[in-house]
Formats: structure tokens, C-alpha cells, sequence
């Protein structure tokens, strides 16, 4: 089969240069352009065998039993929560991520978040350009350096974060589902451990039914009124409510959020609050990054259809 003979559907915008080359080299189908998507699916559900999608919609077990001649879901993202792999693997559907690309970027965004919220770098932004200076100088704010850093999820981009939070002499101590002997860092064996032995408590775990919520009442109580959540993870590994309760009520510190519970709704409970740094989603919103991404996609798809091993699967 010619490859510009080939059905991709794409879910949802995402990425220029991915939508171009996805243009170029296949037949693509864009899914968000369409009033009935049933109806959509159901004129093509023989014609389309590749599904790119990303961190909001990807593929449901709804849209793979629609389709039964797709072969491979490309994710444009390193998570797959969005995509039904018990049921891509009952029907022997390639599912590939977008890893390593975007480590580096992610990793950055949490010492940034980190520093905005101690160092109040935004409210002191806006200090500036209200003209409040003129008027008397800015408050004093917390020290990063030398601070207790936990980090739930020791992977790529868990061990990215730690080695930046090391150049700013903190203690490192982790949660992950198992202990890693090789790592230098002390282990906990529980979030709500590592919460009370942290200052500033990041999350950047896979989400999972086990990690769904993995921050709960329990576990913000334990990080106290002077710890700092930083979370670059996904929306549902907190629970929202009890998040903005406690920071309205003074038992959270602080926190440093770029993603939420129901994207892009955000609690406006959160938006009166100094305490709290708000990011829409863009841990790897760089040009560099989202063109690597956007890259590795067309690269999986490539060899999927030339019939080759894929180069990040996930399935």
C-alpha cells in the first residue's frame, strides 16, 4: 500500500509541523473537524489505520472497536492514559509514546515552578508593573537551596528533575513502586513517608488506577503548612477539592500546578491565591521539543508500515 494511501486520523489539533508532515506522507483525517464523529468514523472505519493522538484524546476503547482495520496508535505525548491498552493489545494494535524527547524540558518546568512559588516570582512581576515599587519595596520570600525534595516517580524525567534539584543542595528522597538499590537517594515506602520528610513534594508518576489520587488529604496534611507541591504529572493524581481546600484554608504552603484535574477547567478557588503558580499544560511546550515529538510520531508510524520493529512502543 502507498503510504499516501493510508488512513491516519488525527484526534485533535496538537502540533503544525506533526499535522504537515502527517499531510505529506499519509492520507490524514482530522477527527476534530467533524460535527457527527460517529458518522465519520463509520464512512472510514475501513480506510483508516493509524490513530495519532495525544494527552487529551487519543484512543478510547470506543474508537478502536470503530475502527478495525487500525494497526497502530501513535501518542503524541510520553503518557498513554488516554489510550485503552488492554484493548489495543486484544486487538493487536502497536501503541508507541513520545519518551526522552521531552525529559530535559519537563525537568526544567518543575525548578522553574519550584522557584516561582518560594521566590513569588510572578507576584513580584506583577509588584513591578502595578508600580507598587515606587511605593515601598517587596516582601521577603522562602529559600529554595538546601530544601527537602521528594519526587514520586523515579523515572526519565524523575531522575531529570533530581539531578537539577542537586545543584541546589537538597535532600533527595523518593516513592516509587519499587526501591532502586543503585539509587543514591533515600527511599520511602509510602507517599504519605516521603510527604512528611519533604519540604517540596513533586509528582511526575505514570497515571494509573494506583496512582489515581495519589494525593489525598492524608498526604497534603503530612506535606503541612510550609510544604510546596509542585505537580507536572497529570491532572488526576490529585485530588483537586481536597488541593484547594487546603491552600484555602493555610494547611498547604504553596503549589506549582501545570496540570489539573479537568483540563482546561481550573478551580477559581485557585485564582485569588499568591501561594499558587498556575500553568495551562506546557511541560514540553517548547518549539525544539514539540518538533522532536512531533518527529518520533512520523518516525514510528514510518516503520510500523514498513513492516519494522517500532522505535518507542508502549504495546
Amino acid at each position: 500500500m502507498e503510504s499516501n494511501n493510508i488512513g491516519v486520523l488525527m484526534t485533535c489539533p496538537m502540533n503544525s509541523h506533526l499535522e504537515q508532515e502527517l499531510e505529506k506522507r499519509f492520507k490524514l483525517l482530522r477527527l476534530w473537524t467533524v460535527r457527527d464523529r460517529s458518522k465519520f468514523l463509520a464512512a472510514h472505519r475501513n480506510s483508516i489505520h493509524a490513530d495519532v493522538g495525544n494527552c487529551s484524546v487519543c484512543a478510547n476503547a470506543e474508537l478502536i472497536e470503530a475502527l478495525p482495520k487500525l494497526e497502530i496508535v501513535a501518542s503524541f505525548s510520553v503518557g498513554f492514559d488516554k489510550i485503552d491498552l488492554a484493548k489495543s493489545k486484544e486487538k493487536g494494535i502497536g501503541v508507541t509514546h513520545t519518551p526522552d524527547v521531552l525529559t530535559d524540558d519537563v525537568a526544567d518546568m518543575a525548578i522553574g515552578l519550584i522557584l516561582m512559588v518560594l521566590r513569588k516570582f510572578c507576584e513580584s512581576d506583577r509588584f513591578v508593573r502595578s508600580g507598587k515599587w515606587k511605593k515601598g519595596t517587596f516582601m521577603l520570600t522562602t529559600k529554595f537551596t538546601g530544601k527537602r525534595v521528594g519526587i514520586i516517580g523515579l523515572g526519565r524525567v524523575g531522575m531529570a528533575v533530581a539531578k537539577r534539584v542537586e545543584a541546589f543542595s537538597c535532600p533527595i528522597g523518593y516513592y516509587s513502586r519499587t526501591e532502586k538499590p543503585e539509587i543514591k537517594y533515600k527511599y520511602y515506602s509510602s507517599v504519605v513517608k516521603l510527604a512528611a520528610n519533604s519540604d517540596i513534594l513533586v509528582v511526575i508518576c505514570p497515571l494509573t488506577e494506583e496512582t489515581r489520587h495519589i494525593i489525598n488529604r492524608e498526604v497534603i496534611d503530612a506535606l503541612g503548612p510550609k510544604g510546596v507541591l509542585i505537580n507536572i504529572g497529570r491532572g488526576l493524581h490529585v485530588d483537586e477539592p481536597e488541593l484547594v481546600s487546603a491552600l484555602v484554608e493555610g494547611r498547604l504552603g504553596g503549589a506549582g500546578l501545570d496540570v489539573f484535574e479537568h483540563e482546561p477547567e481550573v478551580p477559581e478557588e485557585l485564582f485569588g491565591l499568591d501561594n499558587v503558580v498556575l500553568l495551562p499544560h506546557v511541560g514540553s511546550g517548547t518549539v525544539e521539543t514539540r518538533r522532536d515529538m512531533a518527529d518520533l510520531v512520523i518516525a514510528n508510524l514510518e516503520v510500523h508500515f514498513l513492516k519494522r520493529p517500532l522505535l518507542t512502543p508502549v504495546v
